[in-house]
């Protein structure tokens, strides 16, 4: 056994056991041991940081196989959530991110090494390109759990079971810290469509075309929340269907004909 799988496996029980934690108290009374779970949590992610570090990085170029991809979507999502768990209560968001983390280091471990999609790190253009992509897909993302978590809270406090949120933040709160973060990813995700146009030669070739049209289509979802939100004051379950749309869109872009070259198509 390698050391990255080592340690995927290590990772991912330390994962388990954050997310158990997280959900055998979450409606406890005194609520969950955050300190345990971030604990945890933290150890999940040195380890996990180790093996993609072990996976990404191949000599001179990077590995952006779809497996290695998705395990470092997670682990910026699983950063990202456990800074703001610092500060703001993310009770339903840690044992989502933590489980899907936990389970996909597991599946790391069995996953066969795919030595695909290399991306030559000196060029400048594609780096940025696949940077800004990478950033506005997790921190989309991280808005759509925000999105769930609204929509769960909103629902909770319009049925009066008040103990069921007593342990989550206020509604307006979490609303606000959404669309901060849906204007950042937003703004990502236009950024790396620009860059695409002006410095990519295939963006509208026919092998990425699809990605294209599918990137757009997302970011005009995401750009008219903003707009129906800021300008119309749509919310609560009509937010939360335009972020599942853009998010499905924008999986379909990214990954979707990569999971059919790299598996179905082997």
């Amino acid at each position: 056994m390698s050391f990255s799988d080592i340690c995927s496996l290590i990772a991912f029980f330390a994962y388990a056991v954050a997310t158990s934690a997280m959900l055998l108290r979450l409606f406890h009374p005194k609520g969950p041991n955050l300190v345990f779970v971030l604990f945890f949590g933290c150890l999940a992610m040195v380890l996990h940081t180790l093996s993609n570090a072990q996976f990404l990085v191949a000599q001179a170029d990077i590995n952006f196989a779809l497996p290695n991809v998705i395990s470092l979507v997670s682990l910026i999502i699983c950063l990202s959530i456990s800074a703001f768990a610092l500060r703001f209560k993310v009770n339903l968001l840690l044992p989502v991110i933590y489980g899907f983390a936990g389970i996909w280091q597991l599946l790391m471990v069995f996953i066969p090494s795919v030595e695909q999609a290399p991306l030559i790190n000196h060029q400048l253009s594609v780096i940025s390109h696949v940077t800004l992509a990478l950033l506005s897909y997790c921190t989309l993302i991280i808005a759509t759990l925000y999105a769930f978590q609204v929509a769960y809270i909103h629902f909770k406090l319009k049925t009066k079971n008040l103990a069921a949120v007593s342990h989550l933040p206020p509604l307006m709160q979490v609303e606000g810290q959404l669309f901060i973060i849906l204007s950042i990813g937003t703004s990502f995700l236009l950024l790396s469509q620009v860059i695409g146009f002006l410095f990519l030669d295939g963006m509208i070739s026919h092998e990425n075309l699809h990605k294209t049209i599918l990137s757009l289509l997302a970011l005009l979802v995401y750009s008219t929340t903003l707009w129906g939100h800021y300008n119309r004051g749509w919310r609560g379950h009509r937010v939360l269907i335009l972020m599942v749309t853009g998010s499905a869109l924008l999986t379909l872009a990214y990954f979707g004909s990569r999971f059919v070259k790299e598996f179905i198509l082997l």
